[in-house]
């Protein structure tokens, strides 16, 4: 997601500097887009007044921002950075808190909207943080997004996010219950979608995925490995809180058995295919 989100700053006319974990991308948006591919997250920040970061774990945000060649070396005194990554809110609070030792601020803004989001520049952000620092910010959220929640103080928009990620997951796993028990009893799955599109069970996820499954397409958009890292994340957090959540602990479980079938890198989609091998049939249009 990274990828067209920087591009999309770029194409709103800002002056962008560019590093990826994978070096031949920065290098090839900076040639298509006329940005500036830097060799570290380090090098960006000698340039930057604000700095985005999409990454895909609590591990390589801190690598990112506070390792060796991070952010934090390079960053300047009143830098902002806003990091767009999924991660635990408890370890970006301990981030926001070493940053501002060395007086950069932060702000957690993870995203929602999947590739396509990123592409169009039409994705959801959950802010946390100072407000007055998001609002500072906010044209450059605007460039990528079309919808800003300010969520409240440091780890917030965090707390937004993962709780988002936890009914999409569960809303996942009914689905792919609901579906494989209708088509194992005979229902057409077409005929079945429809009368879910069309009755109270009606949901956005839903309607969006489930075509995906019928024509057996489960090419990433968003992959199970990573909603199975947001689900085990909101599972730390409300452990955190003496907060159960027993029905997206049955979740994670069937994410975690998804990926134990080798559907780690595919679309959360694909988590259907565990339900459909014990039943014997396949949720498949005409």
């Amino acid at each position: 997601m990274g990828y067209p989100m920087a591009r999309n700053l770029l194409r709103a006319g800002h002056q962008v500097a560019l590093w990826s974990n994978t070096g031949s991308k920065a290098k090839k948006l900076a040639a298509e887009e006329k940005g500036v591919a830097c060799d570290s997250p380090k090098l960006v920040a000698e340039q930057a007044d604000c700095i985005f970061l999409c990454v895909g774990d609590t591990t390589m945000s801190e690598r990112v921002l506070l390792g060796p060649g991070g952010i934090v070396e390079g960053a300047k005194p009143g830098t902002v950075v806003a990091d767009t990554s999924t991660i635990s809110p408890s370890a970006s609070r301990r981030i926001g808190e070493q940053l501002a030792a060395k007086n950069i601020q932060f702000l957690d803004a993870p995203c929602t909207g999947s590739k396509p989001g990123a592409e169009n520049a039409t994705l959801t952000f959950m802010i946390g943080g100072d407000q007055q620092v998001f609002e500072k910010t906010k044209p450059y959220f605007e460039a990528m997004g079309k919808l800003l929640y300010y969520c409240g103080g440091p780890g917030m928009g965090l707390h937004a996010k993962l709780t988002q990620n936890l009914i999409l997951s569960n809303f996942m796993q009914a689905f792919n219950e609901g579906m494989v028990l209708s088509t194992k009893r005979g229902v057409d799955p077409e005929l079945m979608l429809d009368i879910l599109n069309n009755s109270a069970a009606k949901s956005g996820l839903i309607a969006f995925k489930a075509p995906y499954v019928l024509r057996r397409d489960f090419s990433t958009n968003f992959s199970t490995k990573w909603m199975h890292k947001d689900i085990t994340l909101a599972l730390e957090s409300a452990g955190e809180l003496g907060l159960p959540l027993p029905l997206t602990g049955i979740t994670q479980q069937m994410f975690r058995a998804a990926i134990s079938e080798g559907y780690g890198d595919a679309d959360m989609c694909s988590t259907i295919r565990v339900m459909e091998s014990w039943a014997g049939v396949e949720v498949k249009g005409k």
